[in-house]
């Protein structure tokens, strides 16, 4: 475990966190007045830290979602369609056409086992549950077609109930259909057939190793550990690996400048803001899928933020405070090694948001450092952030709020329970069907060895974007401040690239293409196939990706999504070489390359650095 420089940051606490002061009121000389006012601040700071203390206790139990959003979704929909007797007959018409549906399925199995009438119900596509031949026999083909057709109904029942709020129809269709998915045939031993397959060839010792693998894995998580397998991947020895330098650090942040790999580079240097929420790493797993390594060895100078993983003494760092003292002082150390030439930002994530707000910062304020900007699965518009936002409204935030009020930050493993809620069927309960009830264990692999190293959160920077961008959408619509002024997306001027993948699920490629909308200079967006992370990392050896890309200029016609994803013809490949052929484009020729620091900073150590240790 790496040590902690020996550094703290000193940030004016927020008001709202700190006891009101002790007011002294001056009775007038004639009479002798008590006044309750210190009285009753002491007593509404202590019942407000007894609420805070139980909602703490309560989010340790429900992954950090607040019981009483999901209550209040609920009791709106109830009322309504206890008020709605026209929803409740079509419901029932449903229902029975759906008994129906199934029991002349059921008729018809000695006829046609594979239901090729048609009246059969098709799982999603993304479902994955009843695929196997197994599924197709007796009785377990009846068993998961009635569980289909439920599933279907509720659906049915939990939508279209006029009168419910946009919000909370969805957070009452998500959270039944996470409680049916919890309760699929799938999950259980005597309705899985694969499963009871399992148990007849091994003698049953799939279930005994399960209950060990089980063991095993509460063992782990109780004390902290990092899952089964991941022991083998090491940052700095197997991960990380790329020859570098910390060249620069301060409170917050580690700036890592990479060793060259060709003599003549491009003039501008390339500096990538990774999200606060993870290890920089991602960009640098291993030397076949590293995009740090591809774009040294297409002849960039390359820098990248390593975030510190703050604790509770960092509860009082802003939003703002990342901006400043993570992006911008990146930017400083970045132009004081390479002074005469502007930078490629780039931004993934979270890390795209922010350096957008710092793209819009430095255009307002006539900064004229960025030659281009390029954002990876970064939305800038939450409006239509996809289910993520189900866990964002005035209550979740306020308990979350609560949550990190207790200890000073957000905790990785209490914030991967909304992101594996977003995927339950994937991450939750295929795991556990194939680690417990088969007894067998995948094999781990780079991409899931970061993902299981993240990082906190700071309470105060947290809160704040939370509220300024998800519950207000501070940065789209033009009210988010940064160094006390408004910055506007409107101001930025340099070119843009953005990246969105189909299967998103943290950033939806239809939020992230707003871009085209909010931004007054030539965009190229560019969509390719796979998740927020698979997507992203893509390298064109034996890729399997495809994309979609175009420019948008100040003086095109708008199109909607689907109207662009209709038009633009996929590239089969990985989209990297893409964007090396844009980012030479917008270079202004080459240079000779340089060593880390340049002779203008000291290097303190070799990448990948200590803040990436930090657990």
């Amino acid at each position: 475990m790496a040590t902690r420089p020996n550094t703290q940051l000193v940030v004016q606490a927020p008001q709202a966190l700190l006891a009101a002061p002790p007011r002294t009121v001056m009775a007038p000389p004639q009479a002798q007045v008590v006044h309750s006012s210190d009285d009753d601040d002491m007593s509404a700071e202590f019942a407000n830290m007894i609420d805070r203390s139980v909602h703490y206790a309560m989010s340790r139990m429900t992954l950090g979602l607040s019981p009483a959003a999901v209550l209040e979704a609920y009791f709106d929909w109830l009322v309504h369609l206890a008020a709605s007797p026209g929803k409740q007959s079509q419901l029932a018409q449903k229902a029975l056409r759906k008994w129906l549906r199934l029991v002349r399925y059921m008729a018809s199995l000695s006829r046609r086992p594979d239901c090729a009438d048609g009246s059969c119900i098709e799982p999603l596509p993304q479902d994955k549950r009843f695929r196997g031949e197994a599924w197709k026999t007796w009785p377990y083909n009846v068993i998961s077609q009635a569980f289909l057709l439920q599933q279907q109904w509720w659906h049915n029942a939990t939508t279209g109930v006029r009168g419910v709020s946009p919000e909370h129809e969805r957070q009452v269709e998500f959270a039944t259909r996470q409680f049916l998915d919890m309760l699929s045939p799938a999950n259980f031993i005597f309705t899985n057939p694969e499963v009871l397959q399992k148990t007849v060839s091994d003698g049953g010792m799939n279930l005994v190793r399960g209950f060990w693998n089980f063991v095993e894995d509460y063992e782990r998580a109780s004390n902290g550990r990092p899952p089964v397998g991941l022991e083998d991947f090491k940052v700095g020895a197997n991960l990380a690996v790329t020859p570098g330098k910390v060249v620069y650090r301060n409170e917050l942040i580690e700036l890592i400048q990479y060793e060259p790999r060709v003599k003549r580079v491009a003039a501008e240097p390339v500096l990538i803001v990774p999200a606060w929420i993870m290890k920089y790493y991602i960009l640098d797993l291993r030397p076949e899928n590293s995009l740090v390594a591809y774009l040294l060895e297409q002849g960039f100078t390359v820098f990248i933020i390593s975030w510190k993983n703050p604790g509770s003494e960092d509860r009082n760092l802003s939003f703002e405070d990342y901006r400043k003292i993570g992006v911008e002082a990146a930017l400083d150390g970045v132009r004081t090694i390479v002074p005469d030439e502007k930078v490629h930002a780039v931004g993934y994530c979270l890390g795209g948001t922010l350096l957008a707000a710092e793209a819009a910062t430095l255009s307002r304020d006539g900064r004229d450092i960025l030659a281009t900007m390029t954002l990876f699965a970064a939305q800038v518009d939450f409006k239509e952030a996809g289910e993520l936002t189900l866990f964002i409204n005035e209550g979740q935030v306020a308990f979350l709020e609560d949550m990190m009020w207790q200890q000073g930050y957000l905790d990785a493993q209490q914030m991967s329970g909304a992101f594996q809620l977003l995927r339950s069927n994937d991450l939750i309960w295929s795991r556990m069907v194939h680690d417990y009830l088969m007894g067998e264990r995948q094999p781990q692999f780079d991409l899931m060895a970061w993902n299981a190293d993240s990082t906190r959160m700071p309470y105060r920077m947290h809160s704040d974007y939370l509220r300024q961008l998800f519950l207000d959408n501070d940065l789209s619509e033009g009210r988010l401040r940064t160094d006390g002024k408004i910055a506007a997306l409107t101001d930025i001027r340099v070119p843009v690239f953005a990246v969105a993948t189909e299967t998103d699920h943290v950033a939806p490629w239809r939020s992230v293409f707003k871009l085209n909308l909010l931004l007054d200079t030539d965009v190229t967006f560019l969509l390719t196939t796979g998740g927020h992370n698979a997507g992203i990392v893509s390298p064109p050896a034996n890729s399997s990706r495809a994309y979609r890309v175009a420019l948008r200029t100040e003086q095109d016609a708008y199109l909607d999504p689907e109207t662009w994803y209709a038009h633009m013809q996929p590239h089969k490949g990985s989209w990297w070489p893409e964007w090396v052929h844009w980012l030479k484009q917008n270079s202004s020729g080459e240079t000779d390359a340089i060593e880390p620091g340049g002779g203008k900073l000291q290097p303190i150590c070799p990448a990948p650095g200590t803040y990436v240790l930090q657990t």
